[in-house]
Parts: C-alpha cells; structure tokens; sequence
C-alpha cells in the first residue's frame, strides 16, 4: 500500500502540472468589454503621417465583412487611373451578379448601369451585386482574376496579415473562417489611408442618402449609408461599415477637423450583453469616442491633410450630403497593448444588411464650427455614456 502511494502521488502530481500548463497555454483571449459593448480590436492614426494614436489588439484576425468592399475600390480606382475602365463605362448585368444574396439593389439581367452608379450603390448602400458586376468586368470577365489582383494590391500596401478572397465580403455558411475574407485593424488602417490620400473615395463615402436606378420603370430605390457616423459627428466623411454575425459589427471611419484628418477602424463589435446583435451602435459609440481622443492627441494645423475628391465625369444623379454636427468625446485615455498572436475566429455566417440604432441623447449637437452651411441643425442627437 505505501508503495503504491508513493507511486500515486508523483503521477497526480505531474497530472495537475500539466493540466496547468494547458491552461496557461490556451489560446483564448476574450473581447474587451468597456459600458460601450465589446469589442475584438481597433487602431486609430493621423492620416497625414500614419502615426498611431490609439491601438488595442490592433493586429487581432478578424472577418471584415463589407469593409471588403474598400479595397475593391482601390482596385477600382486603379483600372479607372490606368485607362482600364471608365465611369461611364456600361456595364451589363449578368445573372451572377443578379443572385449574390445579403445586401443589394437588386440588379437585372437585363439591365446595363455605368461604372459610377454601381460605386454609388456598393459604397452608400453596400450592394453585394454592384460589386460582383464591377469586380467581374474589371477582371476582364473573371471574378477570381479581380480578386487576385486586390490581394496584389494588399501586398504592394504591406498589409501582410491580410487575405481577400471575394470583392463583396460575402461568405456562405458552408465555408470555413480560412475560406473567407481576413484582415486586421492595422491593415486596413493603411488601406484606408492609402485611399484618403490617393484616391476620391470620400465623393463617395460621404454621401448620406442617393437614389439608384432612376430610370428603372419601377422608379428608382432610395440608398441610405450605413455610416450612422455622417451628420452625426463632426467632420466624419467615410468610409465603410461592415456585419457578420461572426466578423460582428466593422467600421472604418475617418474625420476631419481644424485641418487634421485621422482614420479610425473598429472590429468585432457587439452590445454589451453577450454578443447582443445591437445594429451597429456600440460600433458607432465607440467609433466617435476613438476620435475624439484621436484629435486631442495631435495639434491643430491649417493645413488639410487630404486631396480634395476629384470632380466626377459622370454624375447622372445629385448626391445628397448631410451637415455634419460635433459631439464630445469622452476622456478616457488610448489603450496601447503589444503585437497580439492573431487568434482564430469561428466560421463566418451570411451577411446581414447592415444599419445602426442610435439611441436618444439627453442634450442636442451644436453645428460643427468649420461648417459653412447656416441651416439649422438636424434634430438628431448622438449619446456617450457618461464617465463614471
């Protein structure tokens, strides 16, 4: 009997190291939670320099769901540069693009729209078909070509942690995480700087509300953007909201104010009560509350930043861009973690169409003060919680 105790004990011994060890070992670092919602990482920089103004798990994997779509404009904007495609380029729809699913201005077969309006209808209204139809002709006919060529323009910008594998950032449940679209918020904080300063997103971006399809015997279908963000905090004009129920809710945003531009993007958000599906507004809350201390953080200059958006070669149909408004940001300080280990994510669910819930605030937004519209402001009013 003592001998098979003293046997006992080393082994049991041993079991609970190593037990311990695997715990220790295991890959599982929860989403930070703060009275905003949850949320998987963010990073936040001046887009005049790139330097980084806040971060947190900043390099954290992630599905960017429709966030996708902003590098499908940068290669858009390559062809358009390089003489490849035009804006007013027709192009004729094809059944393909017509049977995406998720969000879409429901294309027909039978219908041709230029270049630019189906960039209007991807980039306000977050179209899975405009998408594919741009994608498959600015592949030459070839949808797997076009995304080769967005992976191209991930490698040429250094985002390494990046891989695309659709232009639409629509995947099916019948894919694994490794099938889908995969980035990190770094990553597309350099895309979206690469797309301030290069390229005229923001004619796009900053629309609020544009009609689509005018000519359609049915009249044309109202756009509304899916950034809750513009008319609502100062000088928000971009760029791309996006929403699985795995990827959770994704913007990448961008302000300008008093001359200075800085480039926000958020991923994985939830509400605050165990992953609640809260359309978007701990997204957005946290979003205003990350520029707000991003401004703080540098010094006002007189000196825009950005490239004013290039004039249009077509516009068939006027754009309606709302006033901008300020808010105040609460105080609380950037987090700044190091580099995490990019943890895996589960599989990503079809896309939802994507809008956003603002609650009600207790006092209105003055007009931004470099805002050169005099009408009154709009009646919306946009809430942080406050600090404790």
């Amino acid at each position: 009997m003592n001998r098979l105790r003293l046997f006992l004990i080393p082994v049991v011994a041993i079991a609970f190291a190593l037990s311990a060890h695997a715990a220790r070992q295991k890959p599982t670092r929860p989403a930070s939670k703060t009275e905003l919602g949850t949320y998987r990482g963010y990073v936040v920089i001046d887009a005049a320099t790139g330097n980084t103004l806040a971060e947190e798990n900043a390099d954290v994997v992630n599905p960017p769901a429709s966030m996708t779509k902003l590098m499908t404009f940068a290669v858009l904007s390559d062809c358009l540069q390089n003489g490849g495609l035009a804006l007013d380029t027709p192009v004729q729809i094809e059944n393909e693009d017509a049977h995406m699913g998720g969000t879409q201005v429901y294309l027909d077969p039978r219908e041709v729209f230029p270049v630019e309006e189906l960039i209007y209808a991807m980039m306000i209204h977050s179209a899975n078909d405009a998408a594919h139809a741009l994608a498959r002709v600015a592949g030459g006919g070839s949808v797997p070509a076009f995304v080769q060529m967005m992976n191209a323009k991930a490698r040429a910008l250094g985002m390494i942690h990046s891989t695309f594998r659709t232009p639409h950032g629509l995947t099916s449940e019948r894919q694994s995480i490794d099938e889908g679209d995969l980035t990190t918020p770094r990553d597309y904080a350099i895309l979206c700087r690469h797309l301030v300063l290069h390229t005229d997103i923001l004619k796009y971006t900053s629309v609020q509300h544009r009609p689509f399809g005018a000519q359609r015997a049915k009249g044309a279908m109202q756009m509304d953007n899916s950034n809750k963000l513009l008319g609502h905090v100062a000088g928000v004009d971009g760029l791309k909201t996006g929403y699985t129920k795995n990827a959770g809710y994704c913007l990448s945003a961008t302000a300008e104010r008093n001359g200075r531009r800085v480039i926000s993007v958020i991923m994985g958000c939830f509400g605050p009560k165990n992953n609640e599906i809260d359309r978007g507004r701990s997204r957005d809350l946290k979003t205003a509350e990350l520029l707000g201390i991003a401004f703080a953080a540098i010094p006002a200059s007189t000196q825009p930043t950005a490239p004013a958006p290039k004039p249009a070669t077509y516009a068939p149909t006027p754009a309606t861009k709302s006033k901008a408004l300020t808010i105040k940001s609460a105080s609380t300080p950037a987090t700044t973690v190091p580099t995490p280990t990019p943890q895996p994510v589960s599989p990503v669910a079809p896309a939802a169409q994507e809008t956003s819930l603002v609650a009600p605030a207790t006092s209105p937004i003055a007009p931004a003060a470099a805002d050169a519209d005099d009408s009154p402001a709009p009646s919306v009013k946009f809430e942080l919680p406050k600090k404790k």
